[in-house]
């Protein structure tokens, strides 16, 4: 083959290396910026100058055959090499630019997130955000993030996570609520209670609690109630209609506690377990961060500083 068709076919060979890690032709594409069909069109051409199939598909999946495997694994590294030679490339120009795909859950990323972003943008004009809204822990390699939000306690060790701010736990209700059910005076008392609680794979959903002051131990409640959503917007927004007691992260409750809607419950109790301690900027460990990343993470760092403060009023 000539050496000028065998260069015609080095973006194909990206294309396929894309379509290995996704698995789907539908999401290759979107993450390319092509059709479906033309990304059925790189493999194709790909295959037919190659000599053999490269893709194994069925209705239900994609997957490389052999021979498809070894071309991926073998150009894999000088794909990657390449990426961070352009970026190391891109940081030359004076200013960040380019695309920064971001994800975070859907509620931190309504509620604090998005509202931060008109003044990053505006400081930093060349910078386009493509912001993707999900509670699902996502592959940020396989589905290429170049960095992701996230309220979690740990960080896996094969990532690189920048604090952002710590956060906690509270549980509130409206004084509505109080006066008709009563306010409860320790954990225990939750057990009587109409509790609004995350979501979670567990039979028996449980609060758990250390007390601010005094005695030390764990104290852990089995609560139930009328209404479990895996979205803490969800959850405050049954809350502030007065259907029971809702355990939110900081960030959720701030808002509505600052204005007197909803009020804290058992301020003298910490809620342990029940959400991540700090606020975490994460991407995969790399050995050159790109300066667009760097940009944004500096500049959440700057605007979180102080935290969720959701101190209610007197």
């Amino acid at each position: 083959m000539k050496t000028k068709k065998i260069e015609a076919l080095w973006a194909h060979v990206h294309t396929l290396g894309v379509l290995a890690s996704l698995g789907s032709f539908t999401a290759t594409a979107e993450r390319l910026g092509l059709s479906k069909a033309a990304v059925s069109q790189r493999v194709g051409e790909l295959e037919q100058a190659a000599g053999v199939a490269l893709v194994r598909r069925t209705t239900r999946s994609v997957r490389l055959t052999e021979a498809g495997q070894q071309l991926v694994e073998a150009t894999r590294d000088a794909y990657a090499g390449i990426e961070r030679s352009f970026s190391g490339v891109r940081d030359l120009a004076d200013a960040p630019r380019g695309v920064l795909r971001v994800t975070a859950p859907v509620a931190l990323g309504r509620q604090q997130i998005v509202p931060l972003m008109p003044a990053f943008l505006k400081q930093f004009p060349e910078v386009r955000i493509e912001l993707d809204l999900s509670d699902r822990l996502v592959s940020l390699t396989q589905e290429g993030f170049d960095l992701a939000i996230r309220h979690v306690a740990t960080v896996p060790d094969t990532h690189v996570a920048w604090t952002l701010c710590a956060t906690r736990s509270l549980l509130v209700a409206t004084r509505a609520y109080l006066r008709r059910r009563g306010t409860p005076r320790r954990p225990e008392d939750l057990a009587s209670h109409d509790c609004l609680h995350y979501l979670r794979a567990t039979d028996t959903p449980s609060w758990s609690f250390e007390p601010l002051k005094g005695r030390a131990g764990r104290t852990s409640v089995a609560v139930r109630g009328p209404f479990a959503a895996n979205n803490s917007e969800a959850l405050r927004e049954m809350a502030l209609a007065g259907a029971g007691i809702a355990l939110l992260p900081d960030f959720s409750a701030q808002r509505d506690l600052q204005a007197g809607r909803l009020v804290p419950v058992l301020p003298g109790w910490r809620a342990v377990g029940a959400f991540g301690d700090h606020l975490h900027a994460i991407r995969p460990y790399s050995p050159h961060v790109p300066r667009t990343v760097q940009a944004l993470v500096a500049y959440l760092r700057e605007a979180l500083r102080d935290g969720f403060a959701a101190a209610p009023p007197a």
